[in-house]
């Protein structure tokens, strides 16, 4: 399945992504971004973890120094035939490793401290190289898809964003789940675009990055709403959709539609909730990879023009309301004020345009969002796990 027609190109420039930073361009660019507000937390926190690790390390090498440089002293001062030397030897070596990892934990912080400043400068500079704008961190994310709402810490960071022609995010997220020694932290990519009405909830989940036990996706959803469509699409995607909305989704995937998805998203995940469409992955999208960023401006040029068809959704289910509300002011009534015959009644009668007759944009709640489901495939096999745990522990007992 291809489209032969082929996507709009749009501008798209890396060369700040790879082009020398000026002396001193990136701290200065930072100390712009913490006075205005704009980056709360320090770039180099994770460099300064290596460091404060070094430090323990140095402590206890440390302490292991002092107490051979003692042995040693006290070696030679009983004046032990032979023993000074190989203590000083033994003494000289804990301090050795000191100094390298002093050595190592200032070479980590000075290059970190660099290359922090030079990631955010580079990304700022690739923005508005593209028409766009630049924010290094955003906590909690007010957008309505899956990925949002799971665990607690959740951010966004090196978000990449515009609006010609509409409103598109780039962003790495992350969220932890879990507490103690059972946290643990989960790393995505993704792309927001703002749509032109809300539409039904809709996913799709990418067959080429599923796991062992089935699909990435962080939630499951009743397999009642999968939704078969024509052609090999369902080679690269499974979609759902809500009960009731089949016909909806296939007037939104057309054949042309679904062949912009097959051949530039078909390594991603695709979620449609209220106004926004999402893509997903389980990586990086706003890095300093040229290639990166070359493929998800394709993948989103290749979208854009069809959104339009989209625009023109209207969910039937809402007829009824703009029925009730036409029903509460008859065609061809009109106030005294309006003149014509006998009672005020109008003499000419009102037409109304033909978007009255149609439902207001939005979505019937029924179609708001999919019924979850169950993941059994990892539940058995957990089960499975745990019931042999379970035996190999208690079993040898009753075998007695």
């Amino acid at each position: 399945m291809s489209d032969p027609r082929p996507a709009p190109a749009y501008p798209f420039d890396a060369r700040p992504l790879v082009e020398p930073v000026p002396p001193g361009a990136a701290r200065a660019f930072v100390q712009e971004l913490r006075r205005t507000g704009r980056l709360r937390t320090s770039p180099y926190t994770g460099v300064l973890i290596v460091v404060l690790v070094s430090a323990v390390v140095l402590i206890m090498f440390g302490s292991v120094a002092i107490t051979m440089i003692s042995a040693v002293v006290s070696a030679v001062s009983a004046g032990v035939e032979g023993g000074g030397g190989i203590a000083l030897l033994f003494a000289l070596f804990p301090l050795l490793v000191v100094g390298v990892v002093a050595a190592v934990a200032i070479t980590l912080f000075v290059r970190g401290a660099r290359t922090g400043g030079e990631r955010m400068y580079r990304l700022d500079r690739f923005a508005r190289a593209n028409a766009m704008q630049y924010e290094p961190r955003l906590d909690a994310p007010g957008l309505p898809g899956m990925i949002f709402s799971i665990g607690s810490s959740r951010h966004s960071s090196d978000l990449v964003r515009g609006d010609r022609p509409r409103f598109v995010e780039f962003a790495n997220y992350r969220y932890t789940t879990g507490s103690g020694k059972n946290q643990q932290t989960y790393h995505w990519g993704y792309v927001a675009v703002k749509l032109d009405t809300p539409l039904p909830h809709i996913v799709l989940d990418a067959t080429s990055n599923n796991g062992l036990f089935g699909s990435n996706l962080p939630l499951a959803f009743d397999k009642d709403q999968r939704l078969s469509l024509e052609g090999d699409f369902d080679r690269y995607f499974s979609l759902y959709c809500p009960a009731d909305y089949e016909r909806d989704a296939l007037y939104l995937f057309t054949p042309d539609i679904m062949a912009r998805f097959i051949d530039n998203a078909a390594a991603l995940d695709v979620e449609i909730v209220d106004d926004w469409l999402f893509l997903y992955a389980k990586r990086d999208f706003s890095t300093l990879d040229p290639q990166t960023w070359a493929w998800l401006f394709s993948v989103v040029g290749a979208l854009l023009d069809k959104f339009a068809q989209w625009a023109r959704w209207r969910d039937e289910r809402l007829a009824a309301a703009a029925a009730s509300m036409t029903d509460a002011a008859p065609l061809g009534s009109a106030s005294p004020a309006a003149g014509g015959g006998p009672g005020g009644a109008a003499s000419v009668p009102f037409h109304p345009p033909l978007d009255a007759l149609r439902p207001p944009p939005g979505v019937a709640p029924e179609g708001r969002r999919l019924q979850r489901g169950v993941p059994w495939v990892p539940i058995v096999v957990g089960g499975v796990v745990a019931l042999f745990w379970i035996f190999t522990q208690i079993g040898p007992a009753f075998l007695r």
